[in-house]
């Protein structure tokens, strides 16, 4: 027979092209026909430290083949339920293009990409990258109604403008609170010392913000946590992954001791996912060349693959 290929291929995970879960690749911005889309922004201009994350989406892709197996969903024994069945379609867009040096341009290309998804119906979810590609991705929002933002985050990148910069990794919580479509802001996880001075704190307080550190999450548990959200809200979340402890999460920038365990993040994806609409996920930050165990790009990967489980789980799917 053809290529032994008796029943068609195994198609391991380690086999073929590293698109997102091994999802198929849609080139045409103009032909996406999903109900979520995968778009890459390989950006890291604005980080202040360590650069990086622009291998992110690449890391992140071959990092979510491990769970490629099978095309029959996730089967979760805890919950009895099968996540992402069939009939949920994830496509890959691949990433937008980066113009070296050029943040305005590359910024603006990114928006182009998040706005396609929109325009076709999908949720976007977009891999960075820096924080400050969700600049242009709440940007693309504009004119989609109003959302809450979630922000897992060691950092509260509130900064207004640091020596002209204002589209940098420290600013994309600043630039959100300041739209007219962004609602307010929940921003859990944020501890320690921080790139946002204490007057950036009282403004992110008295531009709608609630600010939760990860030991007051873990005191007031889940349910605490997400009552800190309006009721009724559409959510855009947003994740970085040093959120998480870097013993857990090396491959990041700016590694913050003291961080959550995967449980604790994903408990509060699927708490949200079944009592908001979520109209948009990014992960950035995640810099692979700083984990050579890779674990940090499988952490990425397997949040954001459990959290689209959850979104599509309660809308019946």
């Amino acid at each position: 027979m053809a290529h032994g290929y008796e029943h068609g291929r195994l198609d391991l995970p380690f086999v073929g092209i590293s698109t997102f879960g091994k999802r198929p690749y849609v080139e045409d911005w103009n032909s996406i026909n999903a109900d979520a889309a995968i778009l890459g922004a390989p950006f890291d201009f604005g980080t202040q430290w360590r650069s990086g994350a622009r291998f992110g989406p690449r890391g992140i892709r071959e990092a979510s083949t491990l769970f490629s197996f099978g095309h029959s969903g996730a089967y979760d024994h805890e919950d009895d339920i099968t996540y992402l069945p069939g009939d949920v379609k994830i496509v890959d867009i691949g990433d937008a293009d980066i113009v070296h040096t050029d943040s305005v341009k590359s910024h603006a290309n990114i928006e182009a990409g998040v706005r396609a998804i929109l325009k076709a119906k999908a949720l976007p979810v977009v891999i960075g990258g820096d924080h400050s590609i969700n600049i242009p991705c709440v940007n693309a929002f504009y004119d989609q109604g109003d959302i809450h933002i979630l922000q897992i985050d060691a950092h509260l990148d509130f900064v207004d403008e640091r020596h002209g910069v204002r589209i940098g990794h420290g600013n994309p919580m600043r630039r959100a609170a300041e739209k007219s479509h962004v609602t307010g802001l929940t921003q859990v996880g944020i501890r320690n010392v921080s790139s946002t001075a204490k007057e950036g704190y009282a403004d992110a307080r008295n531009m709608g913000s609630s600010i939760i550190s990860v030991r007051q999450a873990r005191a007031i548990g889940t349910t605490g946590v997400i009552d800190h959200i309006p009721e009724n809200a559409r959510l855009y979340i947003t994740i970085d992954i040093d959120a998480f402890c870097p013993s857990i999460a090396p491959g990041t920038g700016t590694p913050s001791h003291g961080g959550f365990l995967y449980y604790e993040v994903l408990e509060i994806m699927q708490a949200v996912a079944s009592r908001h609409e979520i109209a948009g996920i990014d992960l950035v930050e995640v810099a692979p060349d700083y984990d050579p165990t890779g674990s940090t790009s499988i952490l990425a990967a397997q949040l954001l693959l459990n959290t689209l489980g959850f979104v599509f789980h309660a809308k019946g799917r």
